[in-house]
């Protein structure tokens, strides 16, 4: 799962993925996180099956949340 989000201000996009981080950290889940000046990107799967599984699709959903 590829998600994308853009940002107004490049602070704007730090504070977002500190709380992808902090999300990530309580689920025991971890994303690859890109950070390009103003866009964050999100990379879930999860790397035991090397594909995708429902805690990915969980994840993603709770990453949007925070995203509104």
């Amino acid at each position: 799962i590829i998600s994308e989000f853009n940002f107004s201000e490049y602070t704007e996009a730090i504070k977002f993925t500190n709380k992808v981080a902090d999300l990530a950290e309580n689920e025991g889940h971890h994303p690859h996180i890109h950070i390009n000046f103003k866009i964050v990107k999100v990379i879930l799967f999860t790397h035991k099956i090397n594909g995708l599984h429902e805690n990915d699709f969980l994840m993603a959903n709770k990453i949007d949340k925070l995203f509104i």
